[in-house]
């Protein structure tokens, strides 16, 4: 299946899907989170994916927190910010190949089953190295205290780790 791309911030990109959605992941790549649930427990201010929801199944918008106008910090599950913007992620490199939007539209567009070998590998590396995140707030907060460390598991979900533990 071919999808065809046609939004704000990319126009006439178009890409394969190889794999069925949810599947055939990479043997290193195993995301605790689906971008649907991401989408539903509130990632990125609620302002992401606002004007190319075409492009993805329309179940994974049905329970999201999206917030089409601005970004609105409320709409996070942790309720604080936890992003850089796309010009700081633009300045430092860490946007990669076609997606435009960085790590989270490729995750998508991965999720979907597309598949680019070379940016597949940066992103997953980039992926597991954000676990560190993960080993920090298990080293130093209590079992269960969410409050435990707020902008690093607003990270942690925006990066498909279960924060919740």
């Amino acid at each position: 299946m071919i999808i065809k791309v046609n939004d704000k911030m990319q126009k006439g990109y178009s890409y394969f899907l190889n794999e069925k959605e949810g599947q055939n992941f990479a043997p290193d790549f195993k995301p605790e989170l689906t971008p649907k649930q991401m989408l539903e427990l509130g990632v990125f201010e609620g302002h992401y994916l606002t004007d190319c929801q075409n492009e993805f199944p329309k179940i994974w918008f049905e329970k999201a927190k999206i917030d089409i106008k601005k970004p609105n910090v409320e709409l996070n599950y942790f309720k604080i910010k936890s992003r850089q913007s796309l010009q700081e992620w633009q300045r430092k490199g860490w946007i990669i190949g076609p997606d435009v939007r960085g790590w989270f539209q490729w995750y998508c567009r991965y999720f979907l089953g597309r598949r680019l070998p070379e940016i597949d590998r940066i992103q997953i590396a980039r992926w597991r190295a954000f676990k560190r995140h993960k080993m920090q707030i298990l080293k130093n907060c209590p079992p269960n205290k969410l409050e435990c460390r707020p902008r690093q598991r607003q990270a942690l979900l925006q990066w498909a780790y279960n924060p919740f533990f």
